[in-house]
């Protein structure tokens, strides 16, 4: 069972393009998730960065894996300081969701950013992902009608000021 796992965070790899996918998959059905090579591009971007959460599963009869349960990424914009960033997306595993993973990936890209404006996008209805940006100090600067191509759902644009 998921319940007592430890959670480790560290980088995302290639190799977790298709787990990421799997979850996108689970995480935005009806909204365009993203595919494997969607993420394989990501990864290879030089201006791209992204955290993992692993939850480190053991039995008595095998041997620990770690098992990929959130993702997040952030892009860094312009090419000359100072840079604005853009979160590109963050995802965590239903099984794993309201443990402080979402949180503490966040930090980890904002303090990737630090000195920057951060920009994101997200569904207006998804009340738990505003309220956690809202946390950090996002505001709402924007709406963007049918946002999300696929189901035709609106996002609002929130921004963080540099800190």
């Amino acid at each position: 069972m998921t319940g007592s796992a430890e959670v480790v965070y560290g980088k995302l790899t290639r190799h977790d393009a298709a787990r990421c996918a799997e979850l996108e998959a689970q995480l935005f059905e009806g909204d365009d998730p993203w595919p494997e090579r969607a993420f394989l591009a990501e990864l290879a971007a030089k201006h791209i960065h992204y955290v993992a959460a692993r939850a480190r599963i053991e039995s008595p009869a095998q041997p620990a894996v770690d098992k990929l349960v959130g993702y997040a990424g952030i892009a860094r914009l312009g090419r000359t300081r100072p840079y604005e960033y853009e979160i590109h997306t963050v995802g965590v595993d239903p099984a794993y969701q309201g443990r402080g993973i979402g949180r503490r990936m966040v930090a980890s890209l904002l303090e990737y950013a630090s000195g920057g404006a951060v920009f994101l996008e997200v569904r207006t209805d998804n009340e738990a992902a505003i309220a956690l940006y809202e946390s950090f100090g996002f505001v709402n600067v924007g709406l963007r009608k049918r946002y999300y191509r696929a189901s035709g759902a609106d996002a609002y644009t929130m921004r963080r000021d540099p800190s």
